[in-house]
């Protein structure tokens, strides 16, 4: 019968493993090579673009739906004269350079308001057409050199009177012929491109159009840019990137560029277009562009010679470890087995077979295979007749296979642990360089920004949405406050309280906790404990005027409006890819919102970034400023080196006063530097080697070790002269043939025992098994 399995998978395994461990590491660690500007800034620079872009795209996201939202809920004055129109379709606070009223039928404009509106372009009676949709915005030249963002809106305007003569008509009126009660009329808005906010010292940034041309710039012009980089081409070719790469999903990527006064420059560029490509802003063609300068690193140390040096001496572990495995295991066992096969072919029937007998067993190999032969030799004189069954002697233990195999381990151990623990350890003095840390804060005031910006937009539509309940019924206020929550879905409850606090009205979610909010209009931080952080945006609702048969109009009129800001909103905000963790504080420094779960109102994960945070503390009335520091405690329980940084939000706005801070941190191994890659591949290299090593060492030692410890025993009990014992082979390796020989020695010595005490009465005596261990 064939054998399966046996000594030699195990060994050949541990030696094809050892040897593929040591390719892997000659190849991961020799291709790690030092550069000048660690990949880590490029990538902190691509993610830097990706964040200006987003806030752009926020940005004019958010014009247009203003600009959409207004022309939807203006109601027009009883004059429907087109200058007083378009003074009640400005939005509240829109940062609008010039308006204009178009007429769809003709084209021409029938109002006008700031400065000229460019319309190269633009086919109002197209665009003014019902069933388009939204009209998507555009960017044009203007007569100014700089260009301009068009937003468009339809509005429809009822016809008050009639029975105005023609002049009037002719003179601009709204009104349209006899058969028309309302006129829809094409809204124009332009206004200026927003430059991308970015941060940094030294840092510069432009907004580009999809033919490479320079939307806007800051904090410096686009000649001082192009200056900075070296580059007067490198906009054309971001946007041709951009444009490129929208279809294939890369809407990022960074450029190294040239050295220049020993300092070389990083660019990224970033396209304006959300993930869906659905938004206002996608179809632009925008792209953010950032540069910056930074020091070379200096080159390190070559790694190819380590990683030679590493993977030869596991070559040679490898290979002396299975010569030893080989000459004192597999070599011996394999013996035993042909010799105990020899045996039991002597004690057959065929006559030629029965001079096998005479050959001695050779006693090769020491421990088990030894002991397993000197045995099987007693067996062979014993069925010769030439010596009796061998008394049991005390045998002081000596070391066997089993202990041979725990030498192997410590061997492949020697190897591997230092890799895993010691070597090739990043020292903490230059672990990071000081510009990763820069970036790191430069993207966590990004991300402050874009909490702040997030904040003042709810208040500024909260604002817009008080003046439409000023004076409106309870069926047209719950009709305002259906659809200002289903402009924002951040607005996990929308409601409305009267002077002294009551609810009056109320859609969404049951609030957290209602509390009359301080005069004016913000931001306000409505609980200080409990389960769920309640945030909330506020705006006092306009008196409409004095009311029948009320003292004042105050009496009359609801209070105040509030917007509770859902967490999961907040969440969103603050979660930036490549960030690491980030957390919103309040001033007490106690987690408001986090990108990482976090319990309502706990601290900071650690102390030392607790005390990061309290560096960016202000006196009273001042503005504080940014932090950033490599942590060495780490974040939470298994983290080393962490780049952390924290930010207050602005102190003006909305939020202003509230004293919260976006925190941020993340774990140095997780950046792209050469440092890093060296020590993850290192320990990477001694976990594969002690995985494989004790792996198949694990396994010669359940399918060898112990099967032969258990053979080794049985052997020595039969020459002793243990007749009664059965041999019962588990596996079909050589152990297995080894106890089945057995088995035929022992029934052959029975027989013979019988023939040599015949005419003894028979006594009946138990039977054991005795065979390998599974």
């Amino acid at each position: 019968m064939p054998m399966l399995g046996g000594v030699r998978p195990p060994i050949a395994a541990l030696l094809c493993g050892l040897l593929a461990v040591s390719a892997l590491t000659a190849l991961g660690l020799g291709t790690v090579h030092e550069q000048e500007v660690p990949q880590a800034l490029s990538d902190a620079e691509r993610q830097i673009a990706q964040d200006a872009a987003d806030s752009v795209g926020t940005s004019i996201n958010a014009s247009a739906r203003a600009v959409r939202r207004s022309a939807a809920s203006a109601t027009p004055p009883g004059s429907s004269k087109p200058a007083t129109v378009l003074r009640s379709l400005l939005p509240t606070g829109h940062p609008a350079a010039g308006g204009v009223l178009l007429d769809p039928r003709t084209g021409k404009p029938l109002a006008a308001s700031g400065e000229k509106v460019p319309l190269t372009g633009v086919d109002a009676k197209d665009l003014a057409r019902p069933d388009t949709g939204n009209i998507a915005p555009r960017v044009v030249a203007s007569g100014t050199g700089a260009p301009r963002l068009l937003l468009f809106a339809r509005v429809s305007v009822p016809v008050a009177d009639r029975k105005q003569d023609e002049n009037q008509d002719q003179a601009g009126d709204l009104r349209g012929d006899q058969d028309a009660e309302e006129r829809g009329l094409l809204f124009v808005v332009s206004e200026k491109v927003a430059a991308p906010a970015v941060y940094g010292a030294g840092r510069t940034g432009q907004l580009v159009d999809r033919n490479g041309k320079v939307c806007a710039s800051a904090p410096t012009t686009g000649a001082a840019l192009a200056a900075a980089t070296g580059h007067r081409a490198l906009p054309a070719a971001a946007a041709n990137a951009a444009n490129t790469s929208v279809h294939t999903g890369d809407v990022s990527g960074s450029v190294l560029g040239d050295g220049r006064h020993g300092l070389r420059r990083v660019t990224g560029w970033a396209s304006v277009v959300s993930e869906d490509g659905k938004d206002d802003a996608s179809g632009l063609g925008l792209t953010v562009l950032t540069a910056r300068e930074v020091p070379p690193a200096k080159a390190g140390a070559d790694h190819m010679w380590f990683a030679l040096v590493a993977a030869g001496a596991l070559v040679v572990i490898a290979v002396l470890v299975t010569l030893v495995l080989w000459g004192t295991m597999q070599r011996p066992l394999l013996r035993l087995h042909l010799s105990a096969a020899r045996l039991a072919r002597g004690v057959g029937e065929v006559p030629e077979e029965r001079a096998e007998l005479a050959r001695p067993v050779p006693v090769l190999g020491f421990g088990e295979p030894g002991r397993a032969g000197r045995a099987l030799e007693s067996i062979r004189r014993q069925l010769l007749g030439e010596t009796g069954p061998e008394p049991e002697q005390e045998v002081r233990r000596r070391p066997g296979v089993r202990a041979l195999v725990l030498v192997c381990a410590l061997v492949i151990a020697a190897w591997g642990v230092p890799l895993l623990f010691l070597l090739n350890r990043v020292p903490a003095a230059k672990a990071v360089p000081a510009a990763a840390v820069a970036d790191q804060q430069a993207r966590t005031e990004a991300a402050a920004d874009r909490v702040q910006r997030s904040l003042g937009g709810s208040r500024t539509d909260l604002a817009a949405a008080a003046s439409a309940l000023s004076g409106a019924s309870r069926d047209r206020a719950a009709e305002v406050l259906r659809r200002e929550r289903a402009d924002h879905p951040t607005f996990r409850s929308l409601y409305v309280l009267d002077r002294t606090g009551a609810l009056v009205q109320q859609v969404g979610e049951q609030p957290v906790r209602t509390q009359v909010p301080p005069t004016g209009g913000g931001i306000t931080q409505v609980n200080t404990s409990g389960k769920i952080p309640a945030i909330a945006a506020y705006a006092r609702i306009p008196a409409p005027g004095k009311a029948k048969g009320a003292k004042k109009a105050e009496d009359t009129a609801p209070a105040v409006v509030v917007a509770e800001i859902g967490v999961d909103a907040l969440d969103d905000l603050v979660s930036r890819p490549g960030l690491g963790s980030v957390w919103l504080t309040d001033e007490r420094h106690r987690v408001l919102a986090a990108s990482v779960g976090f319990e309502a109102f706990q601290s900071l994960p650690s102390r030392r970034l607790t005390r990061l945070v309290a560096k960016t503390d202000a006196a009273p009335g001042g503005a504080g400023k940014s932090a950033s520091a490599v942590l060495h405690a780490g974040t939470s329980p298994g983290e080393g080196l962490s780049v952390a940084a924290a930010a207050p939000l602005a102190q003006k706005g909305p939020a202003a006063g509230l004293g919260w801070r976006v925190v941020s941190a993340e774990p140095a191994a997780a950046l792209k530097l050469a440092a890093y890659q060296v020590q993850a591949r290192t320990m990477l290299a001694g976990l594969l080697a002690l995985t494989a090593g004790g792996a198949c060492l694990g396994w010669l030692h359940i399918v060898v070790v112990r099967p032969l410890r258990t053979l080794t025993g049985c052997a020595e009990r039969l020459a002793a002269g243990d007749r009664r014992t059965v041999l019962f082979p588990v596996h079909h390796d050589e152990c297995g043939s080894v106890t089945r020989s057995l088995e035929l020695l022992r029934q052959a010595l029975v027989e013979r025992d019988r023939g040599a005490g015949a005419g003894l009465a028979a006594v009946p005596v138990p039977s054991f098994q005795c065979g390998s261990a599974p």
